[in-house]
């Protein structure tokens, strides 16, 4: 009987990286999804090398940023509307 493998990890890393992405505007979605798919992503590429968990580690970068990047814009908006 084969042993299936039961890390996961990669799938989580991915999926958690895509709610990163979709849920951007709000951080406090964006921020736990974005850093725990990175996490997941670094682990399960060193431990089994895998594509998806490198792609997961991706989409949580690309989430963050993207969450930072509209906080900035949100908070310069608002500080140059009012000078």
């Amino acid at each position: 009987m084969e042993e299936k493998n039961k890390n996961v990890m990669h799938i989580c890393s991915l999926v958690l990286g895509i709610i990163s992405i979709v849920f951007a505007l709000f951080w406090y979605i964006a921020l736990p999804t974005g850093i725990l798919s990175i996490v997941f992503g670094v682990k399960s590429a060193k431990k089994t090398g895998s594509k998806i968990g490198k792609a997961g580690m991706i989409t949580g970068i690309i989430g963050l940023s993207l969450s930072v990047f509209m906080y900035i814009s949100m908070i310069l908006i608002i500080v140059v509307e009012n000078i």
